[in-house]
């Protein structure tokens, strides 16, 4: 469905304007939905503006500058409440239920439960959940506790809430990265539902299969503006990536090949790895030297693959090798003995101790599975600590100073430099510049491509496929738990992650 001719679009949002600081979040942004009933596909790169775009329709976020129209009416929201009193509901990313409610209580928290006097009515709360339940084809127990559902129901009860408050418009932020293909069919068959009883849908997906799928029309945004927008028709998969990464950076790379060290062997190979619910079958290999880059969308099993290789998380099956011995990760210190570094993508709560120093910090995992003779002298472990933060340009003023004080890149590089203290083989690297700045980055990548090129292995997995292009030998592809493609470094382009991150190999 869409709006005739001459009548007023059911949304829209022009001449958005955000600004965080020095940093332009977004440049005169516009989406407009045409009418009832129609899904309107939102894409856009990692920081391309689209979290803040619907932060801003959602109620989360104030802009600095632009309208919204809703039914022809300009409005401003001041909170989410404001946003949902309009008959705007938005399920994100991240499911936001309560795990130890019921299905009846989630479906009908804050708004919806029926109460006699002080005292809640069970029986009739849970018929109305029920009733909003049937409108989704869900075949769920309203006394069900939520926690206990699948992660696709538990998306649909969220679905539900939403619904419940009479939603007109409803904001789905990537909400098949983590279903399977008989779950999203699922999901699709309730949008369809909705588009037939008029209810507007803002879908954010990657996945170009389904924007062609599910979409009536497209909004692309780029570098904080919207560079194309139209019926999805009017799109195929190479002008949607094209608007996406730009026509110029879509083809070719910057940057001359780095030699990787010769003669190492292989530091890691993966044969029919399948860790439970993430990584589905993959076949790896990284050399010694070599840099391998794992890109792909969220939810497509990149970080799960890395933490059972790093002993994290169970494997189900699959052969493993590290230096060419069999290998088979029974815990984290297990894989640390036998070589592997694990760097984090969160090193606030994972990768550091903020509180401690940051000589306790730089070797903290150094002393795991060693000998007491083989643990280094106080004065030696000094100058070692000393020598490690000049080589990794940390700036600070002295290593016993807490870690939590130094500037990000510089918490970053002890991330990182407390592994070089075990001389590993295999490092493996989740975002590694995740919160840094430009000039940080520029500076860990240098030291990556450094260590490597003493003959340490690296699987590197980022969610900014700039990141991958310019700092990998090798690219490798997943989605959903399956490595889909790998592209040596001539044959890596953003165009050709983004399309086969999205399914179209």
């Amino acid at each position: 469905m869409s709006a005739d001719n001459g009548h007023s679009p059911v949304l829209s949002l022009q001449g958005m304007h955000k600004r965080y600081g020095g940093v332009h979040a977004l440049r005169s942004a516009n989406l407009t939905i045409s009418g009832p009933g129609v899904v309107h596909i939102l894409l856009g790169e990692n920081g391309s503006g689209k979290s803040t775009l619907l932060g801003i329709l959602s109620g989360q976020t104030r802009p600095d500058q632009g309208t919204i129209t809703l039914g022809g009416q300009e409005v401003t929201f001041a909170s989410p409440v404001d946003a949902l009193a309009r008959g705007i509901a938005m399920v994100s990313q991240e499911t936001a239920v309560a795990p130890d409610l019921s299905v009846a209580e989630n479906v009908l928290l804050g708004r919806g439960l029926v109460r006699r006097g002080p005292i809640l009515s069970w029986g009739r709360t849970e018929r109305r959940a029920r009733t909003v339940l049937d409108r989704l084809e869900l075949d769920c127990d309203p006394r069900a506790r939520v926690g206990e559902l699948p992660p696709d129901q538990r998306q649909m009860v969220e679905i539900a809430r939403a619904l419940s408050s009479e939603a007109r418009i409803l904001i789905l932020d990537e909400p098949t990265s983590s279903l399977t293909d008989d779950e999203v069919e699922a999901l699709f068959r309730v949008v369809r539902q909705l588009k037939r009883e008029g209810v507007a849908v803002i879908f954010v997906s990657h996945r170009l299969p389904e924007v062609f799928t599910i979409g009536d029309e497209v909004t692309v945004l780029r570098d904080g503006a919207t560079v194309a927008a139209g019926p999805i028709a009017a799109f195929d998969d190479t002008s949607l990536v094209e608007a996406m990464v730009g026509e110029g950076s879509a083809y070719g790379r910057n940057g001359a090949a780095r030699p990787v060290a010769q003669g190492g062997g292989t530091a890691l190979t993966v044969r029919g790895m399948r860790v439970p619910g993430a990584v589905r079958g993959v076949d790896l290999e990284v050399g010694r030297g070599e840099i391998v880059g794992v890109s792909g969308l969220v939810g497509a099993g990149r970080s799960e693959m890395l933490e059972a290789i790093f002993g994290a998380r169970p494997i189900a099956a699959g052969e493993l090798t590290v230096a060419g011995e069999p290998f088979r990760p029974r815990s984290p210190r297990h894989s640390i003995e036998r070589g592997l570094g694990f760097l984090p993508p969160d090193r606030k709560g994972q990768g550091l101790v903020l509180g401690l120093s940051i000589q306790t910090n730089l070797t903290m995992v150094e002393t795991i599975g060693r000998s007491r003779a083989a643990i280094p002298r106080p004065e030696t472990e000094w100058q070692r600590v000393a020598d490690t933060c000049e080589r990794m340009q940390v700036r600070m003023a002295s290593p016993a100073l807490p870690v939590g004080s130094l500037s990000g890149g510089n918490q970053q590089k002890i991330a990182l430099a407390k592994w070089l203290l075990r001389d590993p083989t295999l490092l493996l690297l989740d975002e590694p510049t995740r919160g840094v700045d430009v000039a940080a980055k520029a500076e860990i990548h240098a030291h990556l491509k450094t260590i490597a090129a003493n003959g340490v292995g690296m699987l590197v997995s980022s969610s900014e496929n700039e990141e991958l292009i310019e700092l990998c030998d090798r690219i490798v592809v997943m989605s959903r738990g399956r490595m889909v493609a790998s592209l040596s470094q001539d044959e890596a382009t953003e165009a050709k992650l983004v399309s086969s991150a999205g399914g179209h190999v």
